[in-house]
């Protein structure tokens, strides 16, 4: 797409309406919080000059993005997608909008997300950008914490939060990350070495490669076909002269429970600041101070927050912090040094399944309590969040059903771009079909208005 602005075969105003179009022809997937149209077109129209002119930005200038609703964005609504937050207009862009903006990219809006993205629906806490990506054959990739700056990200868990990147091919991913990637004075725990954009070199020889295959991440939930998936995929390095072994992460089993601990407390000590006096939501009741904190949190936070908030502060109370909270930290620590061990063995790349199966039926979804289907779906990639490290999901095949399957690669810490390489790789030797929005769009649209006819002749 950026070629073909540079070379006047699209203009950034027809690309921008293109994309404002197909937004609201899918306006019943309900993937937008706030369109921000009128922005957008403004964007377009500065980007068309500044091509007039041959003074490109570089390669995000001109090109659409969407910006999922827990970043700030300045004047423009950020919700977080609850009702605490409904109306609330940040003064400031987080820092990774900004550099998305300083490159000529064009906001389209907010996306959707579960309430303060608790859940497995991007940022990246426990696997929130490698899961869709899986099931919706994108790539996903959650950089090494500490590499792209979190100002501006309103925090679900500060020390496993990664702002993550979704894109169509690894190539993309490795350009945004070019440009969102360095240290940031308004986030402390950005590195401090400059970072350059990169471009990845095409890979032709893996024989020099390790790649490391988990024993642990072998699990009776494992569905056959992303395990069979899985198999070829180690098959195809191994033919192509890369050594591929199997590897022991000790700890895995406790990393679920681990992390369910660390994530409701830091999401209760972080959820603390939505009382009703500063900003967001703010209740009718003015009995008391206590009644009107009360009130404004049960009304503005759904269950799933509120059940976190109670966990989190069961496991911070003074009797109950050194079983619960220390001993979580130090499964933390012992989940991080196994990838270290692993790392430090000789192996490159891990290589794992992303989900469990492909994307299964509403239906069959909702079956499960939110708990229960969180820890089943971050089973595979919620240790990496807790040991700082960069993975990404890359689609492999369609299944029998015809739905995307990922597979995810880990790498070692700040070693994103040796992982994008090798994740180039393997895009390139599995060619996952491309995804052609018009026909998807198409059959979409048929199945909705389908279901709205069945809806009308039952009533």
């Amino acid at each position: 797409v950026s070629a073909a602005l540079k070379q006047g075969q699209v203009t950034p105003t027809e690309l921008c309406q293109r994309c404002l179009s197909l937004i609201k022809k899918t306006k019943f997937l309900n993937a937008y919080i706030t369109v921000s149209e009128e922005v957008a077109l403004k964007q377009a129209e500065e980007s068309e000059k500044r091509y007039k002119k041959g003074l490109s930005l570089g390669d995000l200038d001109g090109i659409p993005v969407a910006v999922k609703d827990n970043f700030s964005t300045a004047g423009i609504e950020t919700t977080c997608a609850s009702n605490m937050l409904k109306g609330y207009v940040p003064p400031y862009n987080a820092t990774v909008v900004q550099k998305l903006l300083d490159q000529g990219a064009l906001l389209m809006g907010k996306t959707n997300l579960d309430e303060f993205a608790m859940g497995a629906l991007g940022s990246d806490t426990g696997g929130s950008t490698r899961n869709p990506a899986a099931h919706c054959g994108v790539v996903g990739l959650k950089p090494s914490y500490g590499l792209v700056s979190r100002h501006g990200l309103i925090p679900l868990v500060n020390s496993m939060d990664v702002p993550g990147i979704l894109t169509r091919c690894v190539d993309d991913a490795a350009i945004v990350l070019g440009i969102l990637a360095g240290h940031d004075p308004k986030d402390s725990t950005t590195i401090q070495d400059p970072v350059k954009p990169f471009t990845l070199p095409s890979l032709t020889d893996v024989s020099k490669l390790c790649i490391g295959i988990p024993k642990e991440y072998l699990t009776p939930e494992l569905s056959s076909e992303v395990q069979s998936l899985w198999s070829k995929a180690a098959n195809l390095f191994e033919s192509e002269g890369a050594k591929v072994i199997e590897v022991s992460l000790p700890h895995t089993s406790y990393s679920i429970v681990c992390y369910h601990v660390l994530c409701t407390s830091e999401v209760a000590s972080n959820m603390a600041r939505f009382d009703g006096l500063e900003y967001g939501h703010r209740c009718d009741t003015d009995v008391s101070t206590e009644a009107m904190y009360a009130a404004t949190r049960r009304e503005g936070f759904n269950d799933v927050v509120r059940e976190r908030i109670l966990s989190g502060n069961f496991f911070l109370l003074k009797e109950n912090y050194e079983n619960y909270f220390v001993k979580a930290q130090k499964v933390r620590r012992l989940i991080a040094r196994d990838f270290v061990n692993v790392f430090n063995s000789g192996v490159d790349v891990l290589l794992t399944p992303t989900t469990l199966s492909e994307a299964v039926p509403h239906t069959e979804f909702i079956r499960e309590d939110n708990r229960t289907r969180s820890a089943q779906d971050d089973i595979f990639t919620q240790a990496v969040n807790m040991a700082g490290l960069p993975a990404v999901s890359v689609p492999m095949a369609l299944s029998s059903q015809g739905l995307p399957i990922g597979l995810q690669f880990i790498g070692r810490a700040f070693c994103d771009q040796q992982l994008l390489t090798v994740a180039k790789w393997f895009e390139k030797r599995v060619q996952f079909p491309v995804i052609q929005l018009q026909e998807l769009m198409d059959d979409c649209s048929s199945i909705f208005e389908n279901e709205k006819l069945a809806s009308v002749s039952l009533k």
